[in-house]
């Protein structure tokens, strides 16, 4: 058998990994600054979160939902400390996908409606109703395009106020920073015109935080740069720094039942205490003030880079527009440079998506080697 050829693949093969640095199999290290697409969220074997996952597997794994966890319950009430999102239940999963999944299916039971206002460039995941919302002609099958959405721009006031207006949308889902089309950001005025007119006309928002939550945009969420109460919240990614896991917090205003949602290896014991490790390092180590500071001291290294045309994203989450496609110069950043770096849909956009450990000294041997493959 052979694998299902999906994915284009880089020449490097790694082998272990600590920080922020990644080695192959021939001993290279690189500097790993996109975390396998925002996922390494507190560095790469983190002593913490080794030890809490090593003394957890001694003693349970897994088991399924039909029985009491208490490291669900522990999860959920660190998570709603360090957010502030205490008005809110917990619902664990797999993925990102898979949280969002769940929550546009939440927001059609809540409704009893079926249509969803997504944005252009949006990126949901790849299953079912989440990758109709997604806007990527190219991954969207003729079934999931059974699925009813509608997508509008960031700041077209008139084209959403038409369309909520309609009665017919169970859920309007954005990305307060979007990841893979390329970081752009509604404004704040205009997100918190669509929570009001979501309220307005009952129809569930989503913040979809898969990848700019658990501290990575210098908050613990991205909205809450905009003072914005969503409905419901979806998380993944950086939340188990490598551990597949998926989540989605959902306001107490949305009620649960029995069988309304499930999942079988969602919330499992290694799940829960890679969530935990995570959660107590953000807290001990003050990494989304890191994240905070060092976005701040990227923006102002790259402002003395002519090529540079835009700075984008907030936090660690940033990105670096040129005005020629990125994907030759992404290569030479891994073999001539040994740094990781990160596209997106918009060609012309170099994403920074490292570990919220990093420090002045990592960014300024970036912008070393990013000069060089510039010259």
């Amino acid at each position: 058998m052979e694998l299902f050829d999906v994915y284009p693949l880089y020449d490097v093969t790694p082998v272990s990994a600590k920080g922020i640095v990644i080695t192959d199999d021939e001993g290279k290290k690189y500097m790993d600054l996109y975390g396998g697409h925002a996922v390494i969220s507190i560095g790469h074997s983190h002593p913490h979160y080794l030890e809490r996952i090593k003394n957890q597997l001694d003693r349970i794994g897994f088991y399924s939902n039909s029985v009491k966890n208490p490291l669900q319950t522990q999860l959920a009430s660190k998570l709603g400390q360090l957010s502030n999102c205490e008005d809110y239940n917990l619902f664990l999963c797999n993925s990102g996908a898979e949280a969002n999944e769940n929550a546009l299916k939440l927001a059609s039971f809540h409704t009893n409606k079926s249509r969803v206002i997504a944005f252009t460039n949006s990126f949901h995941g790849r299953t079912s109703a989440a990758v109709a919302a997604t806007d990527n002609e190219k991954i969207n099958a003729p079934i999931n395009k059974q699925q009813k959405v509608t997508f509008l721009s960031f700041e077209d006031f008139e084209g959403f106020e038409t369309e909520i207006k309609k009665d017919d949308v169970c859920a309007v889902i954005l990305e307060a920073i979007q990841g893979v089309g390329g970081l752009d950001e509604p404004s704040g005025i205009f997100y918190r015109q669509i929570a009001a007119l979501c309220k307005k006309y009952g129809v569930v928002l989503i913040a979809d935080e898969v990848q700019s939550g658990f501290g990575r945009s210098g908050s613990f969420f991205a909205f809450q740069h905009h003072g914005i109460e969503p409905d419901i919240i979806t998380i993944a990614k950086g939340m188990g720094n490598g551990f597949p896991v998926g989540g989605v917090l959902i306001h107490k205003n949305i009620k649960a039942s029995y069988g309304l949602l499930g999942t079988t290896f969602g919330g499992n014991h290694l799940a829960c205490t890679a969530v935990l490790a995570v959660l107590e390092v953000l807290e001990e180590e003050n990494l989304i003030e890191n994240a905070h500071r060092m976005g701040i001291y990227f923006k102002e290294k790259a402002l003395k880079i002519p090529q540079v045309k835009e700075i984008k994203g907030r936090g660690l989450m940033l990105g670096l527009k040129f005005e020629f496609e990125v994907a030759e110069l992404r290569k030479r950043l891994i073999y001539n440079q040994h740094i990781f770096t990160g596209g997106a849909k918009d060609k012309y956009v170099l994403r920074i998506l490292p570990a919220l450990t990093i420090k002045e000294k990592d960014l300024d041997h970036f912008f070393s080697g990013l000069i060089n493959e510039l010259l």
